[in-house]
């Protein structure tokens, strides 16, 4: 469904060029769910976001690499042939339905909107409503015809979900989905995604920094860290048994059950920004197995035992 090759995506200004994306490669099967997980600045948005190519250009730049969605190279098309992959072939739900939605329409008529842009045949108030029940919405009809803000968040993140479902996409990106909501309530949208995924057959993307989300969610996990991939492997392989360091320290870091007292563990400093990266590895100023050649040394992203891939020669030390 998606095949991400060698991805490089700059941001350019008059003074300078930032890399934001560096290298990254990844698939997505029909079908499946691919988990991407990375602390914020890791470049989990910008990749998701250049899938549909929405980042402005300037100054956005795709400096190299491809983006295949359904075997068309995303980076090649027209502005017409861009207009007909998002929303059919890819739509998009984000992490703040309220900043998303229009405040002064109803969420039918923005429902409705993208029927006429993708369906035109079935923008129809019974197709409306019929998106609203898919999604779990009470009384459809009604509903329909509220403003965002008369609804809960919970709500506005399942109209959200019906809109990028009515234009039946081939692949569902979900950027932190359930962040603004509470526990509840994103228990409830996560079981939503994975019935509608189930019913329509998607691929799906899901953006999270919750390692059990991902174990929820996830067929397989991408590990992003400061614009590269660094571990990617079956889900339920990485939960039991992560490789790359950092993917270690970000479990070791998720509250445990059962745990009584103590301080959370954390990862010292921060990710790096685009721009000041680090010589060598560049997980290597936090990493606690770091050894002098770390700093020195530019890993890459290697196959390992089971067709899983890490982007650390040490992977295997104890």
């Amino acid at each position: 469904m998606l095949e991400i090759r060698n991805l490089e995506l700059e941001f350019r200004s008059d003074h300078q060029a930032v890399r934001a994306v560096d290298g990254v490669s990844f698939s997505i099967a029909t079908g499946e769910t691919l988990g991407l997980v990375g602390e914020s600045g890791s470049g989990k948005s910008v990749t998701a976001l250049s899938i549909g190519r929405l980042l402005r250009t300037p100054p956005a730049f795709y400096s190299g690499g491809e983006i295949l969605l359904q075997g068309r190279d995303v980076l090649k098309a027209s502005d017409l042939e861009l207009r007909q992959l998002r929303g059919r072939g890819v739509s998009y739900v984000f992490q703040e339905p309220g900043a998303s939605l229009n405040p002064v329409f109803r969420v039918g008529a923005q429902i409705k909107e993208s029927l006429r842009l993708h369906r035109p045949e079935a923008a129809t108030e019974a197709e409306v409503v019929r998106l609203l029940q898919l999604v779990g919405i009470p009384a459809p009809r009604t509903r329909a015809k509220s403003y965002p803000h008369e609804m809960s968040g919970g709500m506005q993140q399942r109209v959200m979900i019906a809109m990028a479902l009515a234009a039946e996409p081939k692949l569902l990106v979900a950027d932190e989905p359930t962040t603004a909501l509470d526990v509840t309530i994103q228990a409830q949208i996560l079981a939503l995604l994975r019935e509608v995924q189930q019913r329509l057959g998607m691929s799906m993307l899901l953006i999270t920094h919750n390692l059990g989300i991902v174990g929820q969610m996830a067929d397989r996990v991408a590990v992003m860290y400061a614009g590269q991939i660094v571990e990617l492997a079956p889900a339920r392989e990485l939960l039991r048994r992560p490789l790359h360091p950092y993917t270690r320290a970000l479990m070791n870091a998720a509250p445990k059950l059962g745990t009584e007292g103590g301080r959370l563990a954390n990862i010292p400093g921060s990710v790096p920004r685009p721009g000041a990266m680090p010589s060598g590895c560049r997980f290597h100023p936090r990493c606690a197995m770091a050894r002098p050649e770390c700093s020195v040394q530019h890993p890459e992203l290697v196959s390992v035992e089971n067709g899983r891939q890490v982007r650390c020669p040490y992977w295997n030390s104890p």
